[in-house]
């Protein structure tokens, strides 16, 4: 087959002034920017305002994990904090054994409600 001689379109520039596009999420994962558009939709708050009440919630989420306390979110489920033992474990490529150190990992535990409506 004869392969084509025409030019590859060319994609329109940007107007001037225009809002540009909100970021791709990867498939089914919502980014922060679209839960501060659910919040500004469903509330009478601006999307500044919207995000300035997210990052709050989030900020005090994550200073009471620190903190050593449990959060939790009527109908979502509860976030703590726990502690993890030492172990040994493999480093992958070399096959070497290597002791990962103790430490803390958030835990989620989900509701009932929630486990009940999926």
């Amino acid at each position: 087959m004869a392969k084509s001689t025409k030019p590859a379109a060319k994609k329109p520039a940007p107007k001037k002034g225009a809002a540009k596009p909100a970021p791709k999420a990867e498939a089914g994962k919502i980014a922060k920017t679209q839960i501060i558009d659910m919040v500004a939709d469903k509330t009478t708050l601006n999307k500044k305002q919207a995000g300035d009440a997210v990052a709050t919630v989030i900020d005090c989420i994550v200073d009471a994990l620190r903190g050593g306390s449990s959060v939790g979110l009527p109908g979502l489920g509860t976030l703590s904090v726990t502690q993890t033992a030492a172990r040994t474990g493999v480093k992958p490529g070399t096959s070497e054994r290597i002791t990962i150190p103790a430490g803390k990992k958030v835990r989620f535990k989900v509701a009932t409600t929630l486990k009940g409506t999926l």
